[in-house]
């Protein structure tokens, strides 16, 4: 069993939903997150963003564990004492050549699966499912020929975050789905997913797609 938050984005007071079953999974937990990123980010506007964002909903946000640096075990051991940990968004395929050559993503994987709680805004949440195949599309790339880039595998579904963005995004993943055996979650922003004790609970109006078509959830995930 595994615990998941996965977000489009955390920008739009729509995301208000989500931020609640957020709430509802960490009241048991505590109130520490720690922060991710995907990349340098040398002023921290993102996590103090980050920050400002978790405080509105009485949440912390009071451990950076920098992705680029130098292995250090005291971050390590901080991150891994939150309560929750926060992957964020940004470049998905630089996201996970930098979880795997640190280390990292073999630790997060043994950490969720250990009841971590696991929180991801776009890229991050890309990070959750076994591939990352559908970040090419935002590259202007087919995504069948990436779907070797493996990712955390916790969930049995690809995921798409922004649906809302473009009309063009829709006709991709029909494509890309009537070509595989995956099935995907198409999430527009303000929406999102909650993985806890072996249910899928989708938030807002999640467009779920398998071989080719729009189907109903329960249909998605057999």
């Amino acid at each position: 069993m595994v615990t998941l938050v996965m977000y489009s984005d955390q920008i739009i007071p729509e995301n208000e939903k989500v931020d609640a079953r957020l709430r509802d999974l960490m009241a048991g937990r505590g109130r520490r997150i720690g922060y991710v990123p995907s990349g340098p980010e040398p002023d921290r506007r993102f996590y103090l963003g980050r920050q400002a964002y978790y405080a509105k909903l009485n949440l912390e946000l009071p451990v950076f564990f920098d992705t680029t640096a130098p292995f250090d075990a005291a971050r390590l051991t901080a991150l891994f004492e939150c309560d929750a940990i926060h992957l964020a968004g940004g470049d998905t395929l630089k996201f996970l050549q930098l979880l795997k050559f640190n280390g990292l993503l073999s630790l997060l994987a043994e950490w969720v699966r250990k009841d971590g709680l696991l929180i991801g805004t776009s890229a991050g949440a890309i990070l959750m499912t076994p591939t990352i195949a559908l970040d090419a599309i935002f590259r202007g790339d087919d995504p069948f020929g990436a779907q070797n880039s493996k990712a955390l595998n916790f969930v049995p579904f690809e995921f798409f975050p922004h649906l809302n963005k473009s009309s063009d995004y829709l006709p991709q993943l029909l494509d890309y789905s009537s070509r595989t055996l995956s099935s995907i979650a198409a999430c527009k922003d303000g929406d999102g997913i909650v993985v806890n004790d072996g249910n899928i609970e989708s938030i807002g109006a999640i467009v779920w797609i398998k071989n080719g078509v729009i189907v109903d959830p329960l249909m998605a995930v057999r």
